[in-house]
C-alpha cells in the first residue's frame, strides 16, 4: 500500500486567506524505490527541502492551513507540470520540444537529484510514471486548489505561500563578489504570479525579522507559482526559498545548532504572513 500523498494541518478556525504549502519536504520513500536507487539513503535526500514542514508548522496557530507533501521530490516532483515526462527515464515517451528542466533530469519524475547525480539505472515504465502522478501528484494539487477555492469563497481572495529551501551553493553561485547574499529569495514570476502589494508585505515580514531578501534571482518560481498565481482573479502565489545553511547541515541532512533560534524567528514571520490575508488587511492585496 502506498504512503499518503499529503497531510493537511488545519487551524481550529480559518481567519486568513493565506494558504501555506510545502511540496518538497516529503520524506515517505517507498521501499521498492529505495531498492532500485543507486544512491544511499542520505544522498537521495539531497533534493529534499528537509525540515521545511517543521519551519512553517506555526501556520495553523495563526488561522492558516498547512499542506505538506508526503512523497519525496526524488520520487515525484509536485512543482512540475504532470506532462513533463523525461524520455531518458520513462519508456514509451517520445522526445518533444526542448524543455530545460526535462533535459537536466528534473521533470515531474526526476532522473537526478542535486549536482546531477542519477537516482537509478535504466528506465521505469510509463504505467509506473502515471501511477506516481495519479497516487501523489493529483491528490496534492486537488487539495491545494480546494484550499485556495475555500479561501476565495470565505475572504474574496487567496494567497499561496509556496514554501521551499535552497542549497547554500545556489546563492553563492549568483551573488556578486563582495555583495550580501540573500537569506530568502521570493519568486513571483517577475510580477506575474502575485500583486506587488502582496509581495511587498511578504518581503517586509522577512526583512523585519532581520533576513536579507531578494526577488526572483535565482529562483522566480516554477509550475506552482505559474499555475496558481492569478492576481487578476485575486489568487496570488509567492514562492519562498530559504537558505538551508541557516538551519541545517546539508551534508548530514540534520538540523544544525541554529535550528531552534531560526525557527523561533520564522514563527514570527509566519504570523506576519498570515496577517496579510486577515479580513482587515485584504484591501492591501486588492490594490
Amino acid at each position: 500500500m502506498s504512503e499518503p500523498s499529503f497531510s493537511l494541518v488545519s487551524p481550529v478556525q480559518r481567519t486568513t486567506s493565506v494558504v501555506f504549502a510545502s511540496p518538497h519536504s516529503g520524506r515517505d520513500y517507498p521501499t521498492a524505490f529505495l531498492r532500485r536507487a543507486v544512491l544511499d539513503a542520505q544522498q537521495i535526500r539531497s533534493s529534499e527541502d528537509a525540515f521545511v514542514d517543521q519551519l512553517f508548522d506555526a501556520a495553523p496557530r495563526h488561522g492558516a492551513p498547512l499542506l505538506l507533501a508526503g512523497a519525496p521530490r526524488a520520487y515525484v516532483d509536485l512543482n512540475r507540470a504532470p506532462e513533463e515526462f523525461d524520455p531518458a527515464l520513462i519508456d514509451g515517451i517520445r522526445r518533444a520540444a526542448h524543455n530545460p528542466r526535462i533535459a537536466s533530469g528534473l521533470g515531474v519524475i526526476p532522473r537526478v537529484v542535486s549536482n546531477g547525480r542519477a537516482i537509478m539505472r535504466g528506465k521505469i515504465s510509463l504505467a509506473e510514471a502515471h501511477m506516481r502522478i495519479t497516487d501523489h501528484w493529483r491528490p496534492y494539487h486537488d487539495q491545494l486548489q480546494t484550499l485556495l477555492d475555500q479561501a476565495h469563497g470565505a475572504f474574496g481572495e487567496a494567497i499561496l505561500i509556496d514554501c521551499h529551501s535552497m542549497p547554500h551553493e545556489a546563492i553563492e553561485s549568483v551573488s556578486p563578489a563582495g555583495s550580501a547574499r540573500p537569506d530568502v529569495v521570493l519568486g513571483d514570476r517577475f510580477g506575474a504570479a502575485a500583486a506587488g502589494s502582496v509581495v511587498e508585505r511578504v518581503e517586509a515580514a522577512f526583512a523585519s525579522a532581520g533576513f536579507k531578501v531578494a526577488r526572483n534571482m535565482p529562483f522566480a518560481g516554477a509550475y506552482i507559482t505559474q499555475h496558481y498565481g492569478r492576481p487578476s482573479r485575486r489568487q496570488h502565489a509567492v514562492q519562498v526559498e530559504i537558505d538551508r545553511a541557516l538551519y541545517m547541515d546539508e551534508q548530514s541532512v540534520r538540523p544544525n545548532g541554529n535550528f531552534a533560534a531560526f525557527k523561533a524567528a520564522l514563527d514570527g514571520v509566519v504570523a506576519e504572513l498570515a496577517a496579510i490575508g486577515e479580513a482587515g488587511d485584504l484591501r492591501v492585496a486588492a490594490e
